[in-house]
């Protein structure tokens, strides 16, 4: 049987379909509401964040190196200055084959594995594939022509010139300038936030000498440029700029006159010159030879050139007057000659006999005199005058070692100077507690004995020995060597002796010894004025009980080295010197002309009269280009 047919419910469909049409209606609000809420939250309530963001993908911040300050000695003679530096950059964006782009340049420049080395480390960190990419620094003007006549064919090559470090006298002053060379991201990592700031957009960095130990002064301030930039980065032009400011101009208290003397002076022979004004403790020389060329080191050394450095058996990269130990020898007599008198263990008038050698009681060891059949009767002056060991070798073991730890330490032994230098060595001036601590074992009398006359566990820098003699030459004041006006904090109350006549007795013996019976008599022939100096020797090896030192037996690197310390004039003090040439045997006649043409560059004027410089000014107008 056919079912009746049904027909449509439209009340029913109609009320369905406006069930439907409310929910659309809805939820088209509700997405409306929410699109809006959004609108407003990101244009009204973020608006000032995403602006910032917006800014920082259409304006970028560029900072500007400031020129480095430049270095000049106390009479404005240019000792480190910035130069223009051609350089071969290659922008990868532009260059259509890199491969064949470098082979290319090979043929024009000199390009070695280190410069490709380098490059190719500097692409991998670079950021943007327009930014220039140095290959070469220093091209020479027949370099720069032929890759200017070359560049049609040479696409993504640039020649820039760039503000570099440059050190007008070379070796002269390696070891007392330093130099600066390229930051690194050791280096970074090592600052503060603030200092990387400090140093954003900035290429170099001071390594080592006064670059180093006056950064903070020579750096000056970054600058920045505010640039407008399209998607790709791209400057397309700069709407704000804070020039930077220029690193401080420093003037040294090196005087280049006195500096070039010492380095004449010492010639092709190994060693160290140190002048100090004891007036001041400006110090006036400093010299450490054989030296290095700084401005290699500036772009970054070749690998040959350090090799050649690293092999060299002179060492040129060591600094001896800072950190070179060496045996002081008979030159600290006079300051231990000052400890005894002052401990009451011996005076002016006392006398021994010297019969060449010196022996303990019940002990059968002799500790020879350099004068093997001896001095005869000795008495302090004649003991200083003729370098008698004997007679020190009697006093210092009367004086015991630990008043003479006690009295060398004040004339700076053993201990920092204080220059404004980094990494100066202590030295050592032994006690019995040093011993048991850095050799796990006992002292001897023998110790003290052979510390008596700067020998043994006694080490000194020349830089020690010029601060001592300063010391010395200004009855006991301490002088703290600086070069730039700063130092490093010292512990050292001035020496004050019982009997102050010591002091100018002391002074007397020392001009002794460059007189006719003295053991410097050689550097003070026709002086201008009156020096008061002590030579030493240091043995580089030990001679047995029964055998004798010959000279010609030895290599030359075994001999003695050759020492001299002295300061003039006399009276009033002006210069104090320390000189030291390795194994050069004998300190009066070898190292003690050194000394005297250090002097004679500092006290006496063109027309060779004496003439003594003043006191360091401070306020001196610097010259801003070399000197001749």
């Amino acid at each position: 049987m056919r079912r009746p047919l049904t027909l449509k419910d439209h009340h029913h469909e109609q009320r369905i379909f406006s069930v439907r049409l409310v929910v659309a209606v809805f939820l088209v609000l509700l997405l409306t509401l929410i699109l809006i809420s959004r609108m407003i939250w990101l244009q009204v309530i973020q608006h000032s964040r995403y602006t910032t963001l917006s800014d920082k993908n259409r304006v970028q911040v560029i900072a500007v190196s400031p020129p480095r300050g430049l270095i000049t000695d106390r009479d404005g003679v240019i000792l480190a200055e910035n130069r223009p530096d051609f350089s071969l950059e290659i922008v990868i964006e532009q260059a259509t084959d890199l491969d064949a782009l470098i082979e290319d340049l090979g043929t024009m420049v000199a390009l070695d594995d280190s410069d490709l080395e380098r490059f190719h480390k500097r692409r991998q960190t670079a950021r943007r594939p327009w930014e220039p990419i140095p290959m070469r620094a220093r091209l020479t003007e027949e370099e720069i022509a032929r890759l200017a006549v070359n560049q049609h064919r040479l696409p993504g090559i640039r020649i820039s010139a760039n503000p570099i470090r440059h050190y007008p006298h070379g070796d002269a002053l390696s070891h007392v300038i330093g130099y600066v060379n390229r930051i690194n991201s050791q280096d970074l990592e090592a600052m503060t936030l603030n200092e990387q700031r400090d140093y954003a957009g900035t290429h170099f960095y001071g390594r080592s000498g006064v670059e180093r130990f006056y950064e903070d002064r020579l750096h000056g301030q970054v600058g920045y440029r505010q640039v407008e930039t399209n998607a790709r980065g791209r400057i397309l032009r700069v709407l704000e700029e804070q020039p930077p400011i220029p690193g401080e101009d420093m003037r040294l208290r090196i005087s280049m006159r006195v500096q070039e003397a010492a380095n004449k002076a010492l010639g092709d022979r190994r060693g160290a010159v140190v002048a100090i004004d004891p007036r001041d403790g400006s110090v006036l020389a400093f010299v450490s030879k054989p030296g290095f060329d700084p401005n290699l080191f500036v772009t970054g050394i070749s690998h040959k050139d350090y090799s050649a450095y690293q092999s060299d058996p002179d060492n040129p990269l060591f600094n001896r007057a800072l950190q070179g130990r060496y045996p002081p020898g008979s030159t600290i007599k006079p300051m231990l000659g000052l400890a005894g008198l002052d401990a009451g263990v011996t005076n002016w008038q006392r006398t021994i006999s010297d019969p060449g050698y010196y022996q303990l009681e019940n002990n059968p060891h002799r500790y020879r005199d350099w004068k093997r059949w001896g001095h005869g009767r000795v008495d302090m002056h004649k003991a200083v005058v003729q370098s008698c060991d004997t007679y020190f070798y009697d006093m210092g073991f009367k004086l015991g070692i630990a008043r003479m730890h006690e009295y060398m330490t004040k004339f700076s032994l053993g201990q920092p100077t204080g220059i404004d230098l980094y990494n100066e060595s202590r030295g050592v001036m032994p006690s019995k507690e040093w011993k048991r601590a850095y050799r796990n074992s006992a002292w001897f009398h023998g110790d003290t004995i052979n510390a008596s006359i700067g020998q043994g566990f006694v080490l000194a820098t020349p830089l020690q020995l010029a601060t001592a003699t300063a010391i010395t030459a200004s009855h006991g004041k301490q002088i703290v060597p600086t070069l730039g006006g700063e130092t490093h904090p010292v512990e050292r109350d001035d020496i004050v002796l019982k009997n102050e006549s010591d002091w100018e007795k002391m002074t007397e013996a020392m001009v002794a010894v460059t007189g006719p019976k003295g053991t410097a008599r050689v550097m003070a022939v026709d002086a201008q004025y009156p020096i008061a100096a002590k030579s030493g020797t240091a043995q580089v090896f030990s001679v047995g009980q029964d055998e004798t030192y010959n000279e010609e037996e030895l290599a030359e690197r075994m001999l003695d080295h050759a020492l001299m310390v002295s300061f003039a004039p006399a009276e009033t003090p002006a210069i104090a010197v320390a000189v030291l040439i390795e194994n050069g045997r004998h300190g009066g006649s070898v190292a003690g002309p050194v000394a005297r043409q250090v002097m004679d560059a500092w006290l006496l004027d063109d027309n060779g009269q004496l003439d003594v410089p003043p006191v360091f000014q401070e306020f001196l107008p610097v010259p801003t280009e070399v000197s001749p």
